[in-house]
């Protein structure tokens, strides 16, 4: 959905129908399950405000299954016109929430798009108690009990070992 910054209102602009932006993704298996957005303009620049919901495949960090993730994403981003004098802009500390429109034209679904994947999580996991793998066979420990006996200590981690237990005395 592309918007025309100079034609935006002083009251803004409300977004709440994510059929508005089908497809929102460039990947067609994430899906926009809600938005929440209110873009706001403040001079030449735009703010664009409120929450996302989407649901993103992923894969679990311990027992590598694929299962659909429910993200929510606030969203509070700072849109400034691109400056004309190249790509290379200085941006300090406090622009970690500052992003560019190009031509007068601000993409709302690359904005959404780049909220969600900000607010996915580093390492996903499928359940909050998942068992992960077994390191001796690999097997998901989630669907069958691992008959595998437990693997001996790394040696070189012996001495590490050893201090904990002098540590405790």
């Amino acid at each position: 959905m592309m918007i025309k910054v100079s034609d935006l209102e002083e009251q803004g602009l409300a977004v709440s129908d994510p059929h508005a932006l089908e497809p929102a993704f460039s990947d067609p298996s994430w899906r926009l399950d809600a938005l929440d957005l209110q873009i706001s303009p403040d001079g030449v620049d735009v703010l664009v405000q409120g929450r996302v919901t989407a649901t993103v495949p992923q894969t679990c960090g311990r027992c590598l299954e694929a299962f659909p993730a429910r993200v929510e994403a606030r969203v509070d981003v700072r849109l400034l016109p691109r400056p004309v004098t190249g790509d290379s802009v200085k941006l300090g500390a406090d622009d970690l929430d500052v992003d560019f429109y190009t031509n007068d034209e601000l993409d709302l679904k690359r904005v959404v798009e780049t909220e969600t994947t900000l607010a996915l999580p580093m390492k996903p996991l499928c359940r909050e108690d998942c068992r992960g793998l077994c390191p001796a066979c690999g097997g998901n420990r989630n669907l069958v009990p691992c008959a595998c006996a437990e693997r001996a200590p790394d040696p070189r981690l012996a001495a590490l070992r050893d201090l904990a237990t002098r540590l405790r005395h």
